[in-house]
């Protein structure tokens, strides 16, 4: 494998899409040089020249940076955008780094997001945010900062804030409630 293949692949360097596509022996999988997936060994890369040569040696097109162009239907793509915020809501999301995890624009995400879900997708991350944050607060007895830090608010005033706004009560006040 020509270096110069290897250190787009290693900078995920958007530059090379379409000039090439490099598979993974280990995955059965071809992407992008730009895709985000995980950096694969080297020794297990192969480069092909196009998709097809790639599906013709039996890869399959990754289903993050769908290198064989086919998009998916937008509920199916919104559907798992929700779902990575599901399972990452703690870490820090913006549209910018879900326009770049999802290979669109900001704009586009947004748009195509909101009109699909009915929600913005960071009104959705709060959403799921102040969920968990709920359930912290009745099964646990971890103060209020460090539950709103495991939710991915590490300012508390700011999860204080935001949970009144959203709950009409402070966390403290929902946590003190009888019944949830």
């Amino acid at each position: 494998m020509q270096e110069r293949f290897w250190q787009a692949i290693v900078a995920n360097d958007a530059a090379y899409d379409g000039t090439f596509y490099y598979a993974v022996a280990t995955t059965g999988i071809f992407c992008r040089p730009s895709c985000k997936s995980r950096l694969p060994k080297r020794e297990h890369v192969r480069i092909f020249h196009g998709r097809q040569a790639a599906m013709a040696a039996s890869y399959r097109p990754c289903k993050r940076c769908r290198p064989d162009g086919i998009r998916l239907p937008d509920e199916a793509w919104v559907a798992e955008i929700k779902a990575h915020i599901e399972e990452h809501f703690a870490e820090p999301l913006s549209l910018a780094t879900l326009s770049e995890q999802f290979y669109a624009s900001t704009y586009h995400l947004q748009r195509t997001f909101k009109r699909i879900a009915g929600v913005t997708p960071l009104m959705f991350i709060q959403q799921i945010r102040l969920e968990a944050a709920k359930k912290l607060l009745i099964t646990t007895d971890l103060a209020v900062q460090v539950i709103g830090a495991q939710v991915g608010i590490a300012n508390a005033a700011h999860f204080a804030t935001l949970f009144q706004k959203k709950t009409g009560l402070t966390p403290t006040e929902f946590r003190q409630q009888p019944v949830h």
